[in-house]
């Protein structure tokens, strides 16, 4: 195909999977916003929300290997298709849940769904990422973020407004779903060689994925410490109001979508070792200013310089795992998996290490973490891609897949 055909192909791809990428944010946030009233109907304690919550990430764990297999029988597009449409739907299903047995049900389909379709996403962003010869994967988890934030704002404003949230998921599901299936028409429709073997329903992820895998660890962990322990972390040992508590989640948030969206340029100039190994440098010296903080301003300034550090960390993860090995989505799904069980137990962990010791303690171990990525910064050249790029005159012709 000549560079004339084929560039608008990949380049409309491109925005497609970022749609893709915002739709599935979307669902995120406007699900997140509305776990109080979900609490309330499903007439849950607080402890038993918690294991309810549990769910979503073992659903994803278990589900996410067969992305690969339905990818190879259907074809990337229409597999992305389906998935990204059960995603969407299964919004609707924790707030109709009456009880904990059918909430606890709901959510591991509902993150089953999502585990499926963000690793189909992923490895089509790869693809348009290796097709285009420039970084965009950080840019696509930076669309995820601003999908995020709209769906909490949607949510927000329903919760505000006293809205039933059957109807407000209802909503919200049917729109997302119409984007989301309308976007993946126009994404990479990548079918398998004909000799090419299916990969396996279920597989252990290969080593260099694990290897990936505990890069994105450090970083996610890191995040989820610090979304969900940062107010805590200002109104209980700073002594913060409740509206800067809340101020310093948010504009933690902001700071991570901003720096990914911004990231790719970073990436194309420095190649991945050496801007995960500066992020590294950077939530290092975040954590600091958390740990000895004497003031609400500090330790703003602390958490925002750990989301500069980790936002690129985890785009870069599934990029290179995406060039690790034959089957891309095989090994995206071994990273995802790590990183989904790092965020499932970071918010647990540094809960019951502060109960034993101190939060002051937890964030020591956060910026521990964050030192893991300078030190282990170099597995990210799994792919062999991780010099600067430079777009070359060919970088946009379709070809088979390596």
């Amino acid at each position: 195909m000549s560079d004339v055909k084929g560039r608008p192909e990949v380049r409309r791809a491109r925005y497609a999977v970022a749609a893709v990428f915002t739709v599935h944010g979307a669902v995120t946030g406007s699900f997140a916003t509305r776990v109080p009233w979900i609490q309330d109907h499903a007439s849950v304690s607080a402890g038993q929300l918690g294991l309810a919550l549990a769910f979503p990430a073992l659903g994803a764990s278990v589900a996410m290997p067969l992305a690969g297999r339905l990818s190879h029988r259907f074809g990337a597009r229409s597999a992305l298709r389906g998935l990204i449409a059960l995603w969407t739907l299964s919004l609707v299903l924790p707030s109709l849940a009456p009880n904990l047995a059918t909430l606890c049900l709901a959510l591991f389909t509902y993150g089953a769904t999502a585990g499926m379709a963000d690793v189909a996403m992923n490895a089509l962003g790869v693809e348009v990422e290796d097709r285009l010869g420039r970084s965009i994967m950080s840019g696509l988890h930076g669309m995820w973020s601003a999908g995020a934030l709209l769906g909490s704002a949607g949510g927000t404003l329903a919760a505000h407004l006293g809205s039933d949230a059957r109807l407000h998921h209802l909503l919200a599901a049917a729109v997302l779903t119409a984007v989301g299936v309308a976007a993946c028409g126009w994404v990479l429709d990548l079918q398998p060689a004909e000799d090419e073997e299916p990969p396996p329903r279920f597989a252990l992820p290969p080593r260099s994925a694990l290897l990936i895998g505990a890069v994105g660890f450090c970083a996610v962990f890191a995040e989820g410490a610090s979304l969900d322990w940062s107010a805590v972390y200002l109104r209980d040992r700073l002594g913060s109001s409740a509206g800067v508590a809340a101020a310093c989640t948010t504009g933690f948030t902001l700071t991570m979508a901003l720096a990914r969206i911004a990231g790719d340029r970073v990436v194309d100039r420095y190649g991945a070792v050496r801007t995960v190994r500066a992020g590294g440098v950077l939530g290092v010296a975040g954590g600091l200013l958390i740990v000895l903080a004497d003031g609400p301003a500090v330790a703003i300034g602390g958490f925002a310089l750990m989301g500069l550090g980790i936002a690129v960390v985890v785009p870069l993860c599934f990029a290179a795992a995406g060039r690790s090995g034959p089957h891309p989505s095989q090994a995206i799904a071994g990273v995802a998996t790590i990183t989904y069980t790092s965020g499932l137990i970071a918010p647990s962990a540094i809960g019951g290490l502060a109960q034993a010791t101190s939060l002051t303690v937890s964030f020591l171990l956060v910026t521990t973490l964050a030192a893991g990525l300078v030190a282990f910064a170099t597995v990210l050249r799994a792919g062999g891609r991780d010099r600067p790029r430079v777009s070359r005159p060919d970088a946009a012709v379709p070809g088979p897949r390596p």
